[in-house]
């Protein structure tokens, strides 16, 4: 099914929320006339570049800028001894366990990964920035590296003095004694070995950064490529030793995250920094090679699952043992990734008695590791599927009759999960029917039998996923180790003219923010949507906001939207009921217009009571002149979207060579606002997901070089590789929000990866094959098939 677009001049306010109407943002950005950070320009402006370790893991003995400094065209250049700032990155999330290493903004005496800064230039233009980088000689002690987890515990060379063994933390969730028991007990046991591996984001912008330093009033401006800009100003104000109220982040048109711009990184304060040293504006614009180099990574979890059934197959209990990769230092929000945002999905959509988590976090010598899209949900999701599909193997049972056997049950919600999950709502037989109706499930089982007979190989694999969005209430995240709030701001403004702007503390940059929080707008306030503008972004015009991650946008800032807009409404009721001679009580609000209850002629237009309150002259007694109201929403719980995705394979067992038949995806992300744009995360979730599974992944040498270092080595898939879908949806609305809504920028990259190995496998099911660790590159498919003797 796929969802046309339609005019919003055609659309009346009252059915604009849950119109697939056009992008707004799209224009701008399909014309040019958007301007990203490296478009910015400003006179006298500079252009820094930094000196990066070429090892892995290194002793730094030298550092000598002299040839460097000499060059025309140098301003200035710097080492980790100018640094006289704290200059140390900071972590959001603490644990209990947590062995908090120091992670300077440039390295003086030790490299930890290939990459890590050693210096920069500030020079006249980026050319000779980038020259002077060869005039800096520095001078190393190597040392031996580590990139695997399992390794760097296991007598791993040591990165930090501070963490023994290279442990980050040791964490664990769940019941360890019911657990074991329910092992004890059961009739029907099966483990799995699977590795998520580590994914290069690549977003379509490089990072970058432009700071303007005015030292007549210690201001710096900062623009960059930042997913939320105001916990980068709160951050960079301590690494920086900079007064937080002067210093202004703005976040430009921003070419993608994933969640690699979520992180507090090094670069971005070097250049605020620098500006300040020089007294000129300075540009900062990583090269696609640096991006790989040292754009936080995703992933990277060693995991050992274990399944417990009874007699009839139902699962009684799961454990699963993780070694997480952090990389080599502790990113912003790493220590929470592969904890509290995967071990306490594990759950997965089944009831599930008993559940022991047990995660170790592991430093290595690769840069650090922390949000991807999903972060920790997709881990948990893979292998809780990749394991029912190998426990219904076990049971001989259908993989979808298995899978609707163990489902929380739709009478069961709210749903207690034994690792600390509350879920909000579900139905997740509706959308296993759907799927299979889809992908005409009974005819398919006669097909792939029938091809088997003729030396062809078709499968078919389930993914029913389920993630958690709108991290909260802050208190909650408070105790569980979060140095953050993760509620949300809004601010809504009348103009006098009776057109609005609203200024959220969210940070699109591509989810269509501009078009969803209008049509929330224009819903709650009945008005045309052109009279609308959204502002985001930038901390000189929304006073605080938590950003953008997470698919938390239309949960928790929408919701914000929504407490703004009805205040505005409440303000307006008293005026329109003051100026027209009524109660307040017989005063009805709808479509934009509020009407004397039985008298349908005494009316009028929120936008005509916007220009009453600015001018003023005939206004209650007891309110004040202006239309406009803010709100900090902070949420009662997570959302929890969820659904089922599901792939048909072929496989040639000659080459490995794996061939789409169908990819079908039914989501439920609760009320939809935007059904395009819903259709459309989806689309380019599975694509992410898609990569992973068959083509994505960084690999490290020995030394800790990066052998997948530009697009050349690492697959990003094409348009051509990415399957034709089919999509659709069920709404099971979200009790936690006025909205009803759940999120769904992060569902696809979730559900995708064991959807299509779990398909792969039922492919290779007469070869014997029960698993194949990802990529699934052909030439790692075709060894699993010969690993087996390669005979059906």
């Amino acid at each position: 099914m796929s969802i046309e677009t339609e005019d919003p001049s055609e659309i009346d306010p009252a059915e604009i929320l849950g119109s697939a109407i056009e992008r707004r943002e799209d224009p701008a950005l399909i014309t040019g006339d958007a301007e990203y950070t490296d478009d910015i320009q400003i006179p006298r402006m500079t252009h820094m570049a930094v000196k990066r370790s070429q090892h892995a893991h290194a002793r730094i003995e030298d550092v000598d800028t002299s040839e460097a400094e000499a060059m025309d065209g140098v301003v200035d250049v710097f080492t980790a001894e100018d640094i006289d700032v704290p200059g140390s990155l900071p972590v959001g999330w603490l644990l209990e366990t947590l062995e908090q290493v120091d992670h300077p903004i440039l390295a003086g005496e030790k490299v930890r990964y290939q990459g890590d800064g050693v210096a920069i230039v500030v020079a006249e233009d980026r050319y000779t920035a980038q020259d002077a980088l060869d005039a800096i000689d520095v001078e190393y002690e190597r040392l031996d590296a580590v990139t695997d987890p399992s390794d760097a515990l296991n007598g791993g060379p040591e990165i930090h003095d501070d963490a023994a063994d290279n442990v980050a933390f040791e964490w664990e969730i769940g019941n360890a004694d019911e657990t074991e028991e329910a092992f004890e007990e059961a009739a029907h046991t099966v483990d799995l070995e699977v590795e998520n591996q580590l994914l290069i984001p690549n977003a379509m912008e490089p990072r970058a950064a432009v700071a303007d330093y005015n030292p007549s009033d210690n201001q710096i401006d900062l623009a960059m490529t930042t997913q939320n800009p105001h916990v980068h100003r709160l951050l960079m104000a301590g690494v920086i030793d900079h007064p937080e109220n002067k210093l202004s982040i703005r976040a430009p048109d921003v070419g993608g995250g994933f969640g690699s711009k979520i992180h507090h990184y090094a670069d971005e304060a070097l250049t605020a920094w620098a500006a300040k040293q020089v007294e000129r504006p300075v540009k900062w614009v990583a090269t696609r090679s640096e991006t790989y180099q040292t754009d936080a990574l995703g992933r990277g979890h060693e995991t050992h699952g274990q399944v417990a059934m009874d007699e009839d197959g139902n699962i009684t209990g799961l454990k699963v043992d993780t070694k997480a990769n952090l990389g080599a230092y502790l990113s912003t929000f790493a220590p929470s990734i592969p904890t509290y945002l995967y071990g306490t999905l594990l759950s997965g959509q089944y009831e599930i008695p008993a559940i022991h988590c047990e995660v170790t976090g592991a430093f290595t010598n690769v840069p650090p590791v922390d949000a991807y899209r999903g972060a920790g949900r997709p881990e948990a999701s893979y292998i809780v599927e990749r394991l029912v599909k190998h426990a219904a193997e076990h049971m001989d049972m259908d993989p979808a009759e298995f899978r609707r056997q163990n489902f929380v049950p739709g009478d069961a919600f709210p749903y207690e999960t034994p690792v600390a999950m509350v879920y909000d709502s579900g139905d997740y037989e509706k959308t296993l029917d759907r799927a299979l109706e889809m992908l005409d499930y009974e005819e398919f089982r006669e097909r792939q039998e029938a091809a088997r007979e003729e030396g062809r190989y078709l499968g078919v694999g389930f993914s029913a996923y389920i993630e958690a969005c709108g991290i909260a209430p802050s208190e909650l995240v408070g105790q569980l180790g979060a140095q953050a709030g993760l509620w949300e701001s809004s601010l809504v403004r009348f103009q006098p003219s009776g057109t609005v702007t609203a200024y959220l503390g969210t940070s699109g940059h591509g989810q269509g923010h501009d078009t969803t929080y209008s049509q929330i707008l224009a819903s709650e306030l009945g008005l045309d949507i052109e009279d609308i503008d959204i502002v985001e972004g930038d901390t000189d015009e929304i006073p605080q906001g938590m950003g953008t991650y997470g698919s938390r946008s239309a949960a928790v800032g929408g919701s914000a939207l929504v407490q703004s807009a009805r205040k505005v409404v409440e303000k307006a009721k008293k005026i329109a009921a003051h100026q027209l001679e009524a109660s307040e009580d017989d005063i009805e609000f709808e479509d934009g217009e509020f009407r004397v209850a039985g008298a349908p002629d005494r009316s009028m237009h929120i936008q005509d009571v916007a220009g009453a309150a600015y001018l003023a002259h005939d206004m209650p007694d007891d309110v004040e002149p202006g239309l406009e109201a803010s709100s900090f929403y902070d949420p009662e719980n997570f959302v929890f979207p969820f659904g089922m995705h599901a792939a048909i394979v072929e496989v040639d067992p000659d080459t490995g060579e794996i061939d789409f038949e169908t990819y079908v995806a039914v989501d439920d992300v609760g009320n939809q606002i935007n059904p395009k744009i819903v259709e459309g995360q989806i689309h380019g979730g599975v694509a992410q997901g898609v990569g992973q599974a068959l083509y994505e992944g960084a690999e490290y040498d020995e030394n800790g070089q990066l052998l997948t270092g530009s697009m050349q080595d690492y697959t990003v898939p094409k348009a051509m590789h990415v399957p034709e879908m089919e999509t659709d949806s069920t709404v099971t609305e979200s009790p936690h929000n006025p909205l009803g809504v759940k999120g769904v920028g992060e569902a696809g990259t979730i559900a995708a990866p064991q959807a299509i190995v779990n398909a792969v496998v039922d492919a290779l099911e007469p070869f014997g094959v029960e698993n194949i660790e990802m990529p699934l590159k052909e030439e790692r498919v075709w060894r699993a098939i010969h690993e087996n003797g390669g005979d059906a």
